[in-house]
């Protein structure tokens, strides 16, 4: 039975967990299928790993495994040890992993069995006690190991406001910065979109998405685990697969990217979401051509929203309501939104500006940068997004741009400083920008525009194939553009925007 007066993130959404345990809770195909039992007595034996390892409070967890049933249950098992669960892109290189451990300082790395020969002197440099692999084949050291553990455990007694996660969001300056979210933060959310979002007893969430990031992690499965529904779980998105999967569900959670991969089969159509109640996109700007194709091909409206890492769910459009193509809706419950001026000061209808908002799902701060915290938080306790939007006159919200060249890519958050920066190290290149342009299946692709040195020859595929080697593939650029000099204004800030209008093409 879940635990009362806790504010343990598990203890709550254990709360929803069926009565019957034996009914199912992940169906992963061939792969796996736990019962809602199962994920209990698993979670509890890695929960008791993790005790055994006497870790000091507060300790992170740093997890960068591929998606898989036992990867929940990981999370799980931290959560109710009341540790600091930490995920990582399975996509990041080890440049990048050398930075998030030697700034996050975990007591415990978990990666791939594959990844071991590298994250191993990584381990060694930053002097961390523990690490384990897990591998999507239910292999690894952190299954052997909790197999000898006790199937129960009482889960650890945390407050609202103790951590629960660090979620690491790249910056402008190439420094990731880690935002900090508690049992509170996390559990507030989840319990607004239960409610928002009509979850109920029988629901069937389609889960394609990746797990490392808040769409995949919180905002889907949390919903199924508080409303005591079954996950059918695949490892990667595939158009054709989902098709054969969605007549068994009844909510789908998908990127922009997965709407257009959906409307390019012949096959997809409304037979194929007959059972579907609620179709989401998130994690980037849906089209408007997208939401209209889709709704004449099936009879139904996507249900667009808008968070961000350190704030989990900010606005929705509505479930019974209208949703409204090129909007991400009305502020949720408890969360408030506005969008201001320069000064501060309230934008009328339709104007834009920049997007702050407050609330008890808005993170407590990045980790170990104090100044930063201060700095992205007004004097009246609203983050400051860095998104820039403006208000309809239904108030609905709508995302205009960003106002530090955050480009997202089929989902994924890239900052072109931190391209840049390795640009421009390059043998032959004296400068660099990096922008987004509009891709129909990514939203935006990243595109490099490079200045070498003079005398010196560049070649876009060597560029290319240089950076695949040092940073995760979805911040790679697609295309190198190369120029004899970048578009600055009378400051000398180069004019990305007369770069984008010319790579558009």
């Amino acid at each position: 039975m879940p635990e009362r007066d806790n504010d343990n993130l598990y203890a709550i959404l254990s709360a929803g967990f069926p009565t019957d345990r034996s009914r199912c809770c992940i169906d992963a195909g061939e792969a796996a299928w736990y019962s809602w039992a199962d994920v209990e007595r698993a979670s509890a034996m890695i929960a008791n790993l993790l005790k055994g390892l006497k870790l000091p409070a507060g300790a992170r967890i740093a997890v960068q495994v591929d998606k898989s049933p036992e990867a929940v249950l990981l999370y799980l098992a931290t959560l109710r040890a009341g540790h600091v669960f930490l995920p990582l892109n399975t996509a990041y290189q080890a440049a990048e992993i050398d930075y998030f451990v030697g700034d996050a300082e975990p007591s415990v790395v978990v990666c791939s069995p594959a990844n071991l020969d590298w994250i191993e002197p990584i381990r060694r440099r930053h002097r961390v006690p523990h690490l384990f692999t897990l591998g999507a084949g239910r292999d690894g050291t952190l299954l052997e190991a909790a197999a000898r553990e006790r199937d129960r455990f009482a889960t650890v007694r945390s407050r609202a406001e103790d951590l629960a996660c660090i979620v690491y969001t790249s910056g402008t300056t190439g420094r990731s910065k880690g935002a900090m979210l508690s049992h509170g933060n996390i559990a507030s959310n989840a319990r607004t979109l239960h409610t928002c979002w009509r979850w109920r007893a029988g629901d069937v969430l389609l889960h394609m998405l990746p797990i490392f990031h808040v769409h995949g992690l919180f905002v889907a499965i949390h919903g199924a685990l508080l409303s005591g529904s079954t996950m059918i779980w695949r490892a990667r998105f595939d158009a054709k697969e989902a098709i054969g999967l969605l007549p068994r569900a009844t909510v789908f959670m998908g990127v922009p990217t997965m709407y257009v991969r959906l409307l390019d089969e012949p096959g997809f159509g409304a037979h194929t979401c007959r059972n579907v109640r609620l179709f989401v996109s998130g994690s980037a700007p849906l089209l408007p051509d997208t939401f209209r194709q889709f709704e004449e091909r099936t009879g139904q409206r996507i249900l667009e929203r808008y968070g961000m890492s350190e704030t989990a769910m900010l606005t929705s459009n509505s479930y019974d309501g209208n949703r409204v193509a090129g909007t991400v809706g009305l502020p949720l419950p408890g969360v408030e939104v506005r969008v201001v001026d320069d000064a501060g000061l309230a934008c009328a209808t339709g104007e834009i500006g920049a997007i702050q908002v407050r609330g008890p799902n808005v993170f407590s701060g990045y980790w170990r940068m104090p100044e930063k915290t201060k700095e992205e938080f007004t004097a009246d306790g609203f983050f400051r997004t860095g998104d820039m939007g403006r208000w309809d006159a239904n108030g609905y919200l709508s995302i205009v741009g960003r106002s530090k060249d955050l480009i997202i890519t089929g989902g994924y958050n890239v900052y072109p400083k931190e391209i840049e920066s390795y640009l421009d190290e390059m043998d032959g290149v004296l400068e660099s920008a990096v922008i987004g342009v509009p891709h129909r299946d990514f939203g935006e692709a990243v595109t490099a525009v490079v200045v070498a040195k003079p005398g010196a020859r560049l070649d876009e595929a060597a560029i290319i194939a240089a950076l695949k080697g040092r940073i995760a593939g979805f911040k790679v650029p697609r295309r190198v553009h190369f120029v004899e000099e970048l578009p600055r204004n009378t400051m000398g800030k180069v004019q990305k925007n007369l770069l984008r209008e010319r790579c558009a093409g």
